[in-house]
């Protein structure tokens, strides 16, 4: 997709807060630390917009970004080891839950992942949940440049069996190399185009 435009809308916790949904939407999620505002930056090609940490955790809000005045990305809160209060991580399930089951926008769903990370009980629920939605998933594996060549496909194999898909499904990326960018996109504009959003 050739990026014309990129901005951030606004920031909500509940439905009364999102934008209208006056354009298709891509959600994305994924544990805490695994890349994914550096992911959203290379695809939207821009430093900055979306703010990157060190600190796991950091985004405790859904935020919504408007691509080329014709599609909504939005940045849900990572989950996991993130150094955040209980109560705080408490309101994020039934935040996140809420807007994947009721947006009517939402197309698809980008799962982000780390390369040398082994899936755990969290993503397995994650994955089973959306099927039950009826939402696609993207799965992507980040920090593939943290790999070798031979130890990122050892890894993609051995992710793949853990999560039961086909290892074509998983899109190596790297927002260092910019590699699997526009693999992502194809993704994404397959469901734009032949999807079954809830509009």
């Amino acid at each position: 997709m050739l990026i014309k435009s990129a901005q951030f809308i606004t920031s909500a916790v509940k439905p009364s807060q999102y934008p209208a949904p006056s354009y298709p939407e891509v959600a994305f999620s994924g544990r805490s630390n695994v890349g994914k505002s550096s992911l959203l930056n290379v695809l939207v090609n821009r430093k900055r917009l979306v703010k990157t940490s060190k600190t796991p955790g950091r985004t405790q809000l859904i935020n919504f970004f408007l691509v080329n005045q014709s599609l909504s990305l939005v940045d849900l809160p990572g989950y996991g080891y993130a150094k955040v209060p209980d109560a705080v991580k408490r309101t994020w399930g039934p935040m996140i839950e809420t807007y994947l089951s009721e947006r009517e926008a939402l197309t698809s769903v980008v799962l982000i992942m780390d390369i040398r990370r082994i899936p755990e009980e969290h993503e397995f629920n994650f994955i089973d949940w959306l099927r039950e939605q009826h939402l696609p998933c993207i799965p992507i594996l980040t920090k593939a440049d943290k790999l070798s060549k031979t130890r990122q496909m050892k890894q993609l194999f051995s992710i793949s069996k853990r999560l039961g898909m086909d290892p074509d499904r998983l899109i190596r990326f790297s927002a260092k190399s910019r590699s699997g960018v526009m693999e992502v996109w194809h993704v994404i504009e397959h469901y734009l185009k032949n999807g079954d959003p809830k509009l």
